[in-house]
């Protein structure tokens, strides 16, 4: 690896052009794709609220010619699947490619009876939660940067190619799911309203009647891609201890003696602090394909009933999130958390995992050719080559993972995160548009496997043809 450019010995399987970026970038306007970003945006999509922007994005792309498709574990909670191309003879059909982004957005669960337990009441003015807006020549607002910002990108994309003229040889497939911000379902919280990721691309890929060759999950990489994501195990802790009734309780002389669990918890808090640091120490993964740094911190504490009070409560719940490299699982965090509470004395403490998913990465030698298209495609649209992307990007779940974990070679990629401007979108379209074209080849495949993707740019840090 030099410079961070990952260096793969593979090129695109298909050549694209100057030319290519000439035609294709003539066909994307840049009001269009800030207007259609803002629109996404502005329709407001928490977690478990996705149906209005859902159907949104299935009569934008009815009324473009990508025949879309709605298929959802339930009828409120549907993924969006369109397409584009696939038209390649039957005997050397190009490869398929298929995007992804997410339709929800993180965002307080406007419960004013739960939020006003996690967010200081300026933090639920913030406009951005669901507004959208230009200012400055800059876009604000979560929805567009996480993640109807690079969903706009990728349709735009398939308008440009078709409007410039291109047909695809493999299918290009526009995919926009719910859930992949979450929830999960945890204690009473639970049933289909709660699911996240179960029902966005994982559901797609099982049941939405696709079959890609390649995945991009589309999300602010600032431009950089990677093929890892790490995973995460929710773990909680059932720290017991005994109720006694206030008026017969003798003082112990420290909060290590008290017989309410709560006063535990500053004992727990700290074995876990020194166990988190020693955990992203050790954890840390480094591979061709990008960083991956898991972490951990304390989610939720629960424990007595407000209104019940006089003796205490005989149990109190701690929820600890830790991340999991590609190649940890959650046994192995699981091990380490019982050693850490046995060697700490705390008395009974039950440790068990209430959410598990595990992180994955693709082949780097099976994902080299589509990181050798969006390498091409940077170069003619940024005119620079392709990164790898920051280790936040690799050190997170995002849903390359789903794809990954069922040998689909997938990355993620896409724009700068924070404060994109319009530029941003239409350059990230283009590269949306210029991977495609370069990953499915044209309907008339003699054109485009003329020459070898690094024949065009013989400095390709990828490499030549294997």
């Amino acid at each position: 690896m030099a410079d961070g450019f990952p260096n793969l010995g593979a090129v695109a399987p298909y050549a694209v052009t100057e030319a290519d970026r000439a035609a294709i970038a003539a066909a994307i306007d840049e009001d269009e794709i800030v207007q259609l970003a803002l629109t996404l945006g502005n329709i407001p999509a928490p977690s478990g609220k996705e149906l209005e922007v859902a159907n949104y994005v299935h009569d934008w792309m009815a009324r473009e010619g990508f025949s879309p498709r709605k298929v959802g574990a339930t009828p409120e909670r549907p993924n969006i699947i369109g397409t584009y191309g696939g038209k390649g003879p039957n005997t050397i059909g190009g490869k398929n490619l298929l995007f992804t982004a997410h339709l929800d957005t993180e965002a307080p669960t406007w419960n004013p009876d739960l939020d006003a337990y996690k967010y200081a009441p300026e933090t639920l003015a913030n406009p951005e939660w669901e507004k959208c807006w230009l200012e400055d020549g800059k876009l604000f607002g979560y929805p567009i940067a996480n993640d109807r910002g690079p969903m706009s990108c990728f349709l735009i994309a398939a308008k440009a190619l078709k409007k410039a003229g291109y047909e695809l040889a493999g299918k290009m497939y526009l995919t926009a799911c719910p859930g992949e911000i979450g929830p999960e379902p945890i204690e009473e919280h639970r049933g289909v309203a709660y699911m996240g990721k179960d029902i966005g691309a994982h559901y797609l890929f099982h049941h939405g009647g696709v079959a890609p060759d390649y995945a991009i999950a589309a999300e602010g990489c600032d431009f950089g891609l990677t093929w890892v994501g790490c995973g995460y195990a929710v773990f909680r802790f059932q720290v017991w201890g005994e109720g006694v009734f206030t008026p017969l309780l003798e003082q112990p002389a420290t909060s290590a003696q008290h017989p309410n669990p709560i006063y535990k918890l500053g004992r727990l808090t700290d074995a876990i602090h020194a166990w988190s640091g020693e955990w992203e120490k050790t954890s840390r993964y480094e591979s061709s394909g990008g960083v991956a740094q898991p972490k951990s911190q304390i989610a939720s504490v629960r424990g007595g009933i407000p209104y019940a009070f006089g003796a205490g409560t005989e149990l109190v719940n701690l929820y600890l999130e830790v991340g999991l490299s590609p190649k940890q699982r959650v046994a192995d965090a699981q091990h380490s958390l019982e050693k850490m509470v046995r060697d700490a004395g705390l008395g009974r403490v039950d440790i068990e995992p209430v959410v598990v998913r595990h992180g994955f990465e693709a082949n780097a030698a099976e994902v080299a050719p589509l990181v050798g298209a969006v390498d091409v495609a940077t170069q003619l649209g940024l005119g620079h080559p392709v990164a790898l992307a920051n280790p936040v990007y690799s050190s997170m779940w995002r849903d390359h993972n789903v794809f990954n974990m069922h040998r689909i070679p997938a990355i993620t990629t896409g724009f700068r995160r924070w404060r994109p401007t319009p530029k941003d979108l239409v350059d990230s379209a283009l590269i949306y548009a210029l991977t495609t074209l370069a990953v499915c080849g044209r309907a008339s495949l003699e054109e485009s496997a003329a020459q070898p993707a690094s024949a065009v740019y013989p400095d390709n840090p990828f490499g030549s043809e294997p």
